[in-house]
């Protein structure tokens, strides 16, 4: 087979787009994740609902999210202006469950063209993709996450500067939009925390992967040999 360095490269970005996108999906997806925090956190007591309509306003809410045409907090009230956040919420959401299945997408078809036409990728400095997806993506995780670490309440108020630009309808009053009430920061801290514990174990693993390939491998022909 022939092996080709711009294979390495192509999927290396593939792996690591779709590791990041899957790691953020985690939480968008897993709604138990979200049910788990009601209890210890003491949403009932401190908002008087109950665990049922707390369930509830936390499901409409993301089923808008996740492309619902309505829009509702069950008996929670809600204003055009945070209504107007959860459209921008939608599109973020929808974007990376997007991106996350044009990667799977784009993966699946390049390594049935490369097994078609006998292509592989080279070992670039003596490892391939699918360190380079892990080695790249677990640097970035660790930068953002300590810098998240140090003061996560100046990460989550730079996170909606830079994803809400020009807008400040991400920040709530409660009697306005009730539903912050049952979305404390905590939970955020925990889904970025899931997020970079998906990710981290993601990147762990691509690597241990190359790393055991690599010795299971014969040696490439394209690679000199000692002599």
């Amino acid at each position: 087979m022939k092996s080709r360095p711009f294979l390495t490269v192509v999927l290396a970005i593939l792996t690591a787009a779709l590791l990041l996108t899957a790691a953020i999906a985690a939480p968008i997806l897993c709604r138990p994740f979200y049910y788990a925090h009601i209890g210890p956190l003491g949403l009932e007591e401190q908002t008087g609902l109950t665990w049922a309509e707390i369930r509830t306003a936390f499901d409409e809410m993301m089923d808008f999210c996740l492309g619902g045409d309505t829009f509702s907090t069950g008996v929670l009230p809600w204003s055009e202006a945070g209504k107007s956040h959860f459209e921008d919420v939608r599109a973020l959401f929808l974007l990376d469950l997007h991106l996350l299945a044009g990667c799977a997408g784009a993966l699946a078809v390049l390594l049935v063209v490369m097994g078609a036409r006998g292509l592989r990728p080279a070992r670039l400095l003596g490892h391939g993709p699918a360190f380079w997806a892990g080695a790249g993506m677990g640097s970035a995780f660790l930068l953002v996450g300590g810098l998240a670490a140090l003061d996560f309440n100046r990460a989550f108020v730079l996170f909606h500067t830079l994803f809400f630009p020009g807008k400040d309808n991400w920040i709530f009053y409660p009697d306005q939009d009730a539903i912050i009430l049952i979305l404390p920061q905590v939970f955020f801290q925990n889904c970025a925390l899931l997020i970079l514990a998906l990710a981290a174990a993601g990147c762990v693993g691509l690597i241990a992967w190359d790393v055991r390939t690599a010795r299971q491998s014969p040696p490439s022909p394209d690679t000199p040999q000692a002599t």
